[in-house]
């Protein structure tokens, strides 16, 4: 029975494919990606020639079912997104699902994920954390802000440019405007910065410099305060 292959694609920097991934993305008879115009310029790049069907969050219900089946029947397909490990805050997971259900073999490749370096160089704990993506946009926002006001890991949070001030004023209101934090954008790319420090110092400095690219914060966890021994 024939595989689908989760394949990571670089998140900015080309020399980031993997070699692996290159030979699944030629060898498969289909690939599936996010955004065929954004694939189609990596797939030109390293010379894969191999057809690809768009597969995104608008029609992932309606498509599922019959990729299984032609899974089962013997086409091996790759799965990507427009940059990334796919199925992490992109479409993946209902494939993946409906494939393991199905007893069809998933192979994962491993790759460029952005919240790994942005948690390794934020200088925060990174023994424990959590992988929280976007927050809601308005409905269960309030709820789910405070539901982690009282987590101690570190939380990783994706964000988008125009959204990142009114995040970080967030964080300011529920974990504290001393909590810290970091600010990575543009990760592996020419204009690379990671920002640290309090949410109320990041606030201040993107509320001058207004932020572009894709960005990743990542919180520390609510202090452990012990009661000082008698």
């Amino acid at each position: 029975m024939s595989k689908l292959y989760l394949v990571p694609t670089p998140i900015g920097n080309l020399e980031d494919m993997t070699i692996r991934a290159i030979r699944i993305l030629k060898e498969v008879s289909l690939i599936l990606a996010e955004d065929t115009r954004t694939s189609g310029k990596l797939l030109k790049h390293f010379e894969i020639e191999t057809p690809m069907f768009s597969h995104h969050m608008h029609n992932e219900h309606k498509t599922v079912a019959v990729l299984v089946n032609r899974i089962k029947a013997g086409e091996p397909m790759a799965l990507i997104s427009d940059a990334g490990t796919p199925a992490i805050s992109d479409p993946g997971f209902l494939l993946s699902r409906a494939c393991i259900e199905a007893g069809v073999a998933i192979d994962c490749l491993p790759g460029a994920t952005a919240f790994v370096p942005a948690l390794v160089n934020s200088g925060l704990p990174n023994d424990k954390f959590i992988f929280e993506g976007f927050l809601p946009v308005k409905k269960g926002r309030q709820t789910r802000l405070t539901f982690l006001q009282e987590e101690s890991r570190t939380i990783i949070f994706y964000e988008s440019p125009h959204k990142l001030l009114k995040t970080l004023q967030d964080f300011c209101t529920y974990f504290g405007p001393e909590r810290p934090l970091s600010v990575s954008r543009e990760i592996t790319k020419l204009f690379e910065e990671t920002i640290r420090g309090t949410a109320q110092e990041v606030l201040d400095h993107y509320t001058a410099h207004p932020a572009k690219g894709e960005i990743v914060i990542v919180v520390g966890g609510k202090p452990n305060l012990k009661a000082p021994k008698k």
